[in-house]
């Protein structure tokens, strides 16, 4: 039994619309994405999400409706599913409410239209079509108001079913009319593939809906239309005194505005379809056209593929429409929807890349300006992605465990121009309360008590390189930087500033050590000529490092008295030092030339404990080191944490008693050195903000230590600022300026991008490489004539950084496209036939009009890394078919070919060249898709039937090898993706957005139940799955579940699949079934037909054996009166269960 958790919610932007939904004189923007609805307003910095919403099914059409006496809008919402419903904004509740709510259920009967679904609403708002089958259209009536119709009366009559003949209709409109009878127009292909617009009245004279009939109600019927047309556009009247005018007996027709502009790539052509005149405008350069949006009567936006927007114009007379011109505007993201919100403000939502706002200037001028004001994340669509271990990084055993912080997610998401790198991560938010003040090369920042009666920080030291300066806090928040504070030092770099008992407090500069505060005045200088390179203190000693090459300890307690003095010998240096501040007499150093640390008796600086920390990196230096406090005293003793030059963080246990460390771990948080600040907590307990390119904050948590992202990218150092008026909050010191922020705990997605400007189709991870590799795509447009070109490189593993060159495939043969890419440690038959780290590319051809006279379809391309980290081959082997993906078994590579599964031995000679071997082939059904490779037994996605295990048999005694099909699944099913859970379970997804939960019984009573896949676990996602990525999770004794694999979707979605442990299983089943009976979404759709499993060949009624982690996480959001109904007679308490739910929640 499978728990499904998402991790990231679907961003991807198909659907947005404009509409007075909250106000009726203030519009907002509301968007799709998969199974939610947002509502978008604007703000000071841009838009700003107002609301959120889940419904269950993906949102397929949007449109805005005014019912008869409305003073607001309402929002009609259609689903994949054919189920539809309008809702409106509940001023008193501050929610979504559903009005009506209908189900098509003619779809079975009838074939998909050649567009996605649409749906029109007449401009006097008296209409609705909706188009969904081929050759057919639903038609709405508004119905007349009636009392109490406004919140919950149906004004939605009852759908009505028309047949068109047109049926391959690619776009369709409703036209600017002056009568009660609304005109439609239809762009569609005949079968010949000419196309053509026709349009119809809608109603007749009695005001029934028209019979469509070409003969008797086509009005207009145009042919000479671009081959590539895609959009119509209707153009209103206009104003007042621009409306048409007829005169009768004119030599020749005028066409006038009120017509409908139809989008093609070469030309663009203008039909009043009164007057029947027809104007074309032939484009000086071709352009695909993806988006539209009306700016005003006669200016309209237009974005085409390549994410360019271009404005179209009307050149009109009056009310005469004399021309067309398109200009482009500039470069955006690929729109899949526009919106434009008025006064020069454009939303572009985006499927391919990331969302963007901007401003256009000057629309009705000449020269109109395109800036970009704001930029909303998108990962979708996810292509592929590999899980990083950001620890084992010294052979540790790999835990992908993603809520610790410690797994990675890269993915290779976007399409073409707008592809990119993502990493997501675990995190938490970093809310920021203001900005003190735009300073640059801040050295550190210290917090401080002004006075004994103080319980509250009130003080900020900021240190920079030659100076320090001081702000002081009042109690209601006020901030004043003051001249002079108490004797401080302002004329030097503060190297440590700390509270003491008694009201005093210390100051260390590079100069002296000093007590200051009540009139007291101690002060310690290091020897002349000498200064004072690093400090730490707490209440009874500081620790200096004086000149890097000795260690004072003074006893603050009697006056700075140097209690020990030492000299590094054999040539070494202080690297860093720390003094623990709630372990007293205790400090540690760590070194430059040995790379290790020594835990030191601060009363003697004898060396109480030493640990060399070289291990695979044998020049790594430490640079900074704590020691505190993570998890509760009764759990575990201090860690202590070293950061190391190359930016691994290195975790040790230390021993209560003799301080002795062990356990050693370690964990990636960047390429250079993190900085540490100890953060203290209000349960005696500290966290560590680590200040790197990736900012972490480490932490303790249900026994473990966890390492979560932070949202300060550019934070060079920080500390904790417990003040009055801002309480828990701390000082964040950027590159750029100082801002008073709060840590929120609420776990959260942390998203980074890497802009590539090309598809990152495949990618794979190397830790011995600590890099990705990655096969690419890229698309130009030149002069008119696309390209592509594909390539294979090397980018960095925390900063993505490109490494060395990308290796470009030669295209001999035509385009020749990145299918796969696979690392693994292959044999070797030379030197020491010690197993060496290569890439695997599978590859594909294609430009069959160039492959006539070869069997050449595609490769299988082995890379090696030099020591430029510049990808080399190693070997090209030639393909007769495409090869879609390939795995390892046991030193062997598995090749996915089309129709055919291959094994082939792989014998390297030498550093540069090896051959590959076909020792066993297995032919599949129709392609297979997708691999996954478990001691000798390989799974395979097929395209269409589903997954076949095959069993890899080794040739003995003369005989060959040969794969032999142990077990099939006997369904239909468009496999895109295969992985294997556990034991005999595997996971597959289909393209019509199903999971299924396979299993294996070798044990079966007879023949036919070996053979057969069964299915232990079914649920319908709603998103088509591009990747499933197996990780590896020890269990806690008590788990509930046990993770077992992310999986990435094409909306942008990332979700956690584990399973379910014998014992929870039962209570989680009924909890589903009890929530999904309280828990009301919009449209009134039922909980078990959205997640059932549904294909072209088989529908089910509710999930199997599946529980949805996003409704059973809902019980904590819904107040208590509804938790106490949903568990009456489930057995566990309200508390139980929340704590059950909380701890599933804590899984991800």
């Amino acid at each position: 039994m499978a728990y499904l958790a998402p991790i990231h919610r679907p961003s991807s932007v198909r659907h947005a619309i404009k509409l007075n939904l909250l106000d009726p004189k203030e519009e907002c923007l509301v968007l799709a994405k998969a199974n939610r609805v947002e509502i978008w307003t604007p703000g000071p910095g841009g838009l700003v999400m107002l609301h959120s919403k889940p419904i269950y099914g993906r949102v397929a059409m949007f449109a805005k409706i005014r019912p008869l006496g409305s003073e607001v809008d309402h929002l009609f919402i259609g689903t994949i599913r054919f189920q539809y419903f309008t809702v409106y904004w509940n001023p008193t509740t501050q929610e979504l409410d559903t009005v009506q709510s209908f189900v098509d259920l003619t779809e079975r009967q009838m074939k998909d239209s050649q567009s996605r679904d649409l749906c029109n609403v007449d401009p006097t708002g008296r209409y609705l079509t909706i188009e969904l089958f081929a050759g057919v259209i639903n038609l709405v009536k508004m119905k007349q108001p009636r009392k109490g119709v406004r919140k919950a009366g149906d004004y939605l009559d009852k759908p009505e079913q028309v047949r068109i003949t047109e049926l391959r209709v690619r776009a369709s409109t409703f036209l600017y009319t002056q009568t009660d009878r609304p005109k439609i127009a239809f762009l569609f292909q005949e079968p010949k593939g000419e196309v053509k617009l026709a349009t119809y009245r809608l109603v007749d004279e009695k005001g029934s809906f028209s019979s469509f009939e070409p003969q008797k109600d086509r009005e207009n019927h145009v042919r000479d239309l671009d081959i590539g047309a895609s959009h119509l556009i209707p153009v209103p009247k206009g104003e007042e005194d621009n409306k048409r005018y007829i005169v009768r007996h004119a030599t020749s027709v005028k066409a006038q505005l009120g017509g409908v502009i139809v989008v093609g790539e070469t030309k663009m052509t203008y039909l009043d379809d009164e007057s029947k005149a027809v104007i074309h405008h032939s484009l000086k350069e071709a352009s695909i056209f993806v988006a539209w949006e009306k700016v005003d009567d006669l200016h309209f936006l237009l974005a085409d593929d390549y994410g360019a927007l271009h404005l179209l114009t009307l050149i009109v007379d009056g009310a005469v429409v004399l021309g067309m011109d398109v200009v482009k505007l500039g470069k955006t993201t690929k729109a899949s929807v526009m919106v434009y919100m008025g006064a020069g403000i454009l939303y572009i939502g985006s499927h391919a890349g990331d969302s963007q706002v901007v401003r256009l200037g000057n629309v009705d001028g000449e020269d109109v300006s395109l800036e970009i004001l704001q930029t909303l994340p998108n990962i979708a669509p996810v292509l592929d992605f590999a899980v990083m271990d950001m620890g084992s990084r010294e052979g540790e055993t790999q835990m992908n465990e993603y809520s610790s912080g410690q797994a990675r997610i890269v993915t290779g998401s976007g399409a073409h121009e707008q592809g990119s790198l993502r990493s997501v991560r675990s995190g938490v938010g970093l809310e920021d309360i203001g900005i003190l003040a735009d300073i640059e090369e801040v050295r550190g920042v210290f917090n401080l008590r002004s006075s004994e009666q103080t319980q509250a920080d009130d003080t900020l030291i900021v240190s920079f390189p030659t100076e320090t300066r001081v702000f002081t806090f009042d109690p209601q928040g006020e901030i004043e930087e003051v001249e002079t504070f108490r004797g401080l030092a302002l004329a030097q770099h503060t190297l440590l500033a700390i509270n003491l008992s008694g009201g005093t407090f210390l100051q260390v500069t590079p100069d002296s050590v000093a007590i200051l505060g009540l009139g007291r005045l101690v002060q310690w200088h290091p020897p002349k000529g000498q200064s004072i390179t690093n400090a730490s203190a707490n209440e009874g000693h500081v620790l200096l490092s004086v000149n890097g090459l000795a260690l004072v300890s003074l006893d603050l307690q009697k006056e700075l008295k140097e209690v020990a003095v030492q000299k590094l010998s054999n040539g070494d240096q202080v690297a860093c030092i720390h003094v623990a501040s709630d372990i007293p007499g205790l400090g540690i150093v760590g070194l430059w030339k040995s790379g290790s640390i020594s835990i030191l008796n601060l009363a003697t600086l004898e060396v109480i404990h030493s640990e060399d920390l070289r291990r695979t990196n044998t020049t790594s230096i430490p640079r900074d080191i704590v020691m505190t406090q993570i998890l509760p005293k009764a759990v575990s003793g201090p860690h202590l944490f070293v950061a190391m030059e190359d930016g691994i963080v290195l975790t040790f246990n230390v021993d209560k008693e003799t301080f002795h460390i062990s356990g050693r771990k370690s964990v990636v948080l960047g390429t250079q050195q993190a900085r540490f600040q100890v953060l203290p907590r209000e349960d005696n307990l500290f966290n560590i903000f680590a200040t790197c390119e990736h900012p972490s904050l480490i932490y303790g948590a249900e026994g473990r230590i966890v390492y979560s992202a932070v949202t300060a990218e550019s934070a060079v150092c920080v500390c904790s600022f417990d003040s009055e008026a801002y309480p828990g909050s701390i000082i964040v010191a950027t590159t750029e300026n100082i801002k008073l922020s709060k840590i929120d705990t609420e776990r959260r997605t942390h998203v980074r991008t890497l802009h590539m400007g090309r598809n990152v189709r495949r990618i794979a991870y190397s830790k011995t490489e600590r890099a990705f590799g990655i096969g690419c795509i890229e698309r130009k447009l030149v002069r008119g004539v696309e390209t592509i070109a594909s390539s294979f490189s090397l980018v960095e593993e925390v900063n993505f950084g490109e490494l060395g060159e990308p290796f470009w495939l030669d295209g001999e043969h035509g385009q020749e496209l990145v299918e796969c890419v696979t690392r693994a440690e292959l044999p070797t038959v030379y030197g020491s036939h010690i197993p060496v780290e290569r890439f695997i590319v599978g590859t594909s051809y294609a430009e069959e009009d160039r492959l006539r006279d070869t069997n050449e379809r595609g490769r299988i391309l082995i890379f090696g890394i030099d020591s430029s980290r510049t990808p080399y081959l190693v070997a090209a082997h030639t393909l007769k078919a495409s090869c879609r993906c390939v795995r390892i078994l046991d030193g062997k590579i598995v090749a996915a070919l089309v129709k055919t599964v291959v094994v082939y031995d792989y014998t390297e000679t030498t550093e540069s060249s090896a051959t590959l071997t076909k020792l066993a082939t297995y032919r599949t059904s129709t392609c297979p898709i997708d691999l996954a490779v478990t001691g000798n037994v390989i799974a395979v996605g097929d395209l269409m039937k589903s997954v076949s295990l095959l069993e890899y048999i080794p040739g003995v005694d003369g005989l060959d090898a040969k794969l032999t099909e142990i077990a099939r699944h006997h369904q239909a099913s468009w496999t895109t993706s295969v992985v294997h859970l556990e034991d005999k379970s595997y996971l597959q997804s289909d393209a019509e957005g199903n999971l299924m939960v396979l299993a294996h019984n070798p044990a079966g009573v007879t023949l036919e139940d070996r053979k057969r896949l069964e299915v232990t676990s079914e649920i319908n996602l709603g998103e088509m799955v591009n990747r499933i990525q197996r990780v590896n999770v020890e269990p806690t004794p008590n788990a509930i579940v046990v993770p077992k694999a992310f999986l990435a979707t094409t909306e942008g979605s990332i979700y956690l699949i584990s399973l379910i442990t014998p014992s929870s299983q039962d209570l989680l089943m009924r909890l589903q079934a009890r929530m999904s009976e309280h828990i009301i979404t919009l449209g009134d759709i039922e909980f078990n037909l959205y997640r059932s499993f549904k294909s072209t060949v088989r529908e089910t009624a509710e999930p199997f054996r599946f529980v949805d982690g996003e409704l059973i996480e809902r019980f904590l959001d819904v107040d208590e009166e509804i938790q106490a109904i949903i568990c009456d007679g489930l057995g566990p308490s309200v508390e139980d269960v929340r704590n059950l739910v909380e701890e599933l929640k804590r899984v991800h």
